[in-house]
């Protein structure tokens, strides 16, 4: 088996792989369910070459993350629902059924008239889901749509945060004021005192901060800054101070655990004063 740009090949190394008696052990206990950290894991590695600048992970990244899709695919075509080739024509119909304007006898650059087409379109879509959950025996959706249901479950959490906000807010639900915002933020975090002042620390971590996790997103949709960027950001820096504090630590021959908290305090303050990387980009969220 040789290395080759054409996808037959990786499709051919995914059912050697797959393949009983002679096939990867580890591969072959695989399920949808097993695989599917690896697959959120990889489209966060993609991100995160993308962050960094840095093309050669990305194009590596890129190919873990298709590795993923072909593994998914294999699964299915060996129950007998569908193979790679259904995910490549299901897709590549559903970008010509959404571009009339690009794909279509008549196009159109009207951001409005585009964006029209893509709203019925869309109800079009969900009109073809259902028939196809009725045939499978499967329970109606509601008449009346639920209008925070088109948000994905399996959404990191953060993003599904701004999501569910945004939504609410295409109907008015929404702080009109950021300042709102960060009153709400403050009364979140006054809950969580109460809590731990309660003695209750269980009810906090349940409930409150995931309230006070909440306000924040809300914050950083109001800003038009995407939360998990941002907080990426922020482990990146925690990790880059960090290091400096093991880097001056070494220089003296010792390690954090025979540090002080007033020691590391201190090398904290000074890593902070050194050059920081750059914020994360202000990108807006939906």
């Amino acid at each position: 088996m040789t290395p080759s740009r054409d996808i037959r090949r990786l499709l051919e190394i995914m059912v050697a792989l797959r393949t009983p008696g002679t096939g990867c052990p580890w591969d072959l206990e695989q399920s949808f369910a097993t695989i599917a950290p690896y697959t959120i894991e990889e489209a966060y590695e993609v991100a995160d070459a993308i962050a960094r600048g840095d093309t050669d992970d990305l194009c590596d990244e890129l190919g873990d993350l298709l590795l993923q899709v072909v593994f998914h695919a294999r699964i299915a075509e060996e129950e007998g629902a569908f193979d790679f080739g259904d995910v490549v024509g299901a897709i590549t119909a559903k970008m010509i059924r959404r571009h009339p304007h690009v794909f279509g006898a008549a196009g159109t650059r009207d951001v409005g008239a585009v964006n029209a087409a893509w709203d019925a379109i869309k109800a079009e879509e969900k009109v073809t889901r259902a028939e196809r959950r009725r045939l499978r025996g499967e329970a109606a959706e509601p008449d009346q749509p639920r209008l925070l249901a088109s948000v994905p479950v399996a959404t990191p959490a953060l993003t599904r945060a701004v999501k569910l906000q945004a939504k609410a807010a295409t109907v008015g639900f929404d702080w009109p004021d950021t300042r709102m915002v960060l009153d709400k933020i403050r009364e979140e975090i006054d809950e969580v005192e109460v809590e731990i002042a309660a003695g209750d620390r269980e009810a906090a971590a349940a409930g409150e901060v995931g309230d006070l996790l909440f306000a924040l997103a809300n914050l950083a949709r109001h800003l038009g800054v995407d939360p998990e960027a941002a907080l990426r950001g922020t482990n990146q820096k925690f990790v880059s101070r960090f290091s400096f504090i093991e880097d001056r630590l070494a220089e003296a021959g010792r390690t954090p655990t025979e540090a002080s908290l007033d020691e590391m305090e201190a090398l904290w303050q000074e890593a902070k004063g050194r050059a920081t990387p750059p914020a994360p980009d202000k990108t807006p969220t939906t």
